[in-house]
């Protein structure tokens, strides 16, 4: 079912496309938009961890420069059973993780500088785990490629905009009252493309939350470290951070009070913490 619901989103998600490109290109634009999907997604298949990579301006670090990290890291990747995956560094001061990649062969995993001077080693380890559990879900791929879409998108509908602006409007074959359509299209797809990254992010950061706190054995420490982590985005928000791509970092790298909480890629922090006391309650914290 999870499956079915991704591939619902991402269709979604590709007939909203389709649709600002036919609203502002006719037929022609629609071609364009459709050829470009399909050029756009085999190309995120490929290419989507080396591009959100060198987006954040991620190093990749070894054990020998970074044995505490890259220790973790090989530790967890046996427990969860998977590959050992990358592993990157982010220079920024905001506390934050993220994994990357089309599948667990070809994963990899990033943290802050700031997560490594602001959390414990229990904690980080249930952050990881947490990360480890996106990877064996498969949910690393599909958040990328939303990512991209959303931008996508929101570029499109932004320079269809500035071409109405410049041009005076729709085409001279269309009726004045296509205009406002076109108005409503050029403003409503970056929101309905907004809305199908939150439905596809909110569910799988519960389902990480729950498969990190297995891998690890240790809901609690995940528990203490988000809490941390949250403190730390609304003082330190990640610079440079996008909001297309904030869905992919364990807790919002942006400040998101106010409306912004409306629209917020991540399930609220008090509710997670409430779900991974439960689940310490029913069970020890030995590892599992």
């Amino acid at each position: 079912m999870n499956g079915l619901k991704t591939a619902f989103l991402m269709t979604l998600m590709m007939v909203i496309l389709l649709l600002v490109g036919e609203a502002f290109g006719g037929d022609q634009g629609l071609i364009m938009a459709f050829l470009f999907s399909l050029l756009m997604n085999a190309g995120m298949y490929w290419f989507s961890d080396k591009v959100v990579l060198m987006m954040y301006r991620a190093r990749e670090v070894t054990e020998a420069g970074e044995p505490r990290i890259v220790h973790l890291v090989q530790r967890l990747a046996m427990q969860a059973h998977l590959p050992m995956p990358r592993v990157y560094i982010i220079d920024d001061e905001n506390a934050n993780a993220f994994a990357t990649g089309r599948n667990p062969q070809h994963a990899a995993v990033a943290v802050t500088s700031g997560i490594l001077r602001l959390l414990s080693d229990d904690e980080l380890e249930g952050v990881l785990s947490h990360e480890f559990a996106h990877v064996k879900h498969r949910d690393i791929l599909t958040g990328t490629i939303v990512a991209t879409m959303v931008g996508t998108i929101t570029f499109i509908a932004r320079m269809a905009g500035w071409a109405m602006i410049f041009a005076g409007g729709r085409r001279d074959d269309r009726d004045s009252g296509g205009g406002i359509a076109d108005l409503a299209l050029l403003i409503l797809a970056p929101i309905a493309a907004v809305l199908v990254q939150l439905a596809i992010s909110r569910s799988r950061e519960f389902a990480a939350d729950a498969g990190g706190a297995a891998i690890c054995g240790k809901p609690l420490s995940l528990a203490s470290a988000l809490r941390k982590l949250e403190t730390s985005a609304e003082r330190t928000p990640m610079t440079g951070a996008q909001p297309a791509t904030s869905h992919l970092f364990i807790v919002n790298p942006l400040r998101s009070g106010g409306v912004m909480k409306l629209f917020a890629t991540h399930p609220p922090i008090e509710e997670r913490i409430a779900r991974l006391e439960q689940l310490a309650m029913g069970g020890s914290e030995a590892h599992a």
